[in-house]
């Protein structure tokens, strides 16, 4: 089955949100697990936008983007007759193009992974820190306008090892809970917890660096 991806913005569905909404999107779904193609359409068109962006924060080439996006639409398409409603399309959506950009992740060659030990605080035998990154200064950042502080720590974020990147981008920017992330993940809680603490103390470590 192929998807044909939409360049276009995402249509809003904010009214989801009502009544009104909630019937909507119910009409909307009967639709689709009836195989509306018309209705397959305009799921594709009003949310190809914001998947893209999203798997974009995941994969570091636009064309894996596009093809978690793809497997996913066809992911969904597969299985919305066992869809049950209990959370919204998009959201249902969401998860779905997460777990096709982990797959993926998962099943390429990776790269080898550098370390971060360099930019974790240090401690001497007596537990005294011995180094800390430096705090993100006040001027340098009043001097970068937004869209280009937006950038830096997009690229910041990028350059984490994948398996730090990938804990704090569903704790910090898909704000998944830890349990949530450590299900997707398949790890525990607790490793859940250590990487991402790990990783937002190297990301503290870039940014300052880039923000001087």
């Amino acid at each position: 089955m192929r998807v044909e991806l939409s360049r276009s913005h995402p249509v809003s569905m904010e009214a989801a949100g009502s009544p009104s909404g909630f019937a909507a999107e119910a009409g909307f779904l009967e639709r689709l697990q009836r195989g509306d193609e018309g209705a397959c359409e305009t799921l594709v068109r009003e949310n190809t936008a914001r998947l893209l962006a999203i798997a974009r924060r995941y994969l570091r080439s636009e064309e894996d983007a596009r093809d978690a996006v793809q497997e996913g639409f066809v992911a969904a398409f597969r299985s919305i007759s066992r869809f049950q409603g209990g959370s919204s399309l998009s959201t249902w959506l969401h998860r779905i193009v997460i777990n096709a950009c982990l797959m993926k992740l998962r099943s390429s060659r990776r790269r080898p992974e550098t370390s971060i030990e360099d930019l974790l605080p240090r401690f001497d035998e007596s537990g005294h820190r011995v180094f800390e990154p430096e705090e993100e200064r006040e001027s340098a950042e009043a001097s970068i306008d937004r869209s280009q502080t937006r950038r830096i720590v997009r690229e910041a974020i990028d350059r984490l090892p994948e398996h730090y990147r990938t804990v704090l981008l569903l704790r910090d920017i898909e704000e998944l809970s830890t349990a949530e992330a450590a299900g997707i993940l398949g790890l525990t809680e607790n490793a859940v917890k250590i990487r991402l603490h790990r990783a937002r103390q190297a990301l503290r470590t870039l940014l300052g660096s880039a923000l001087r």
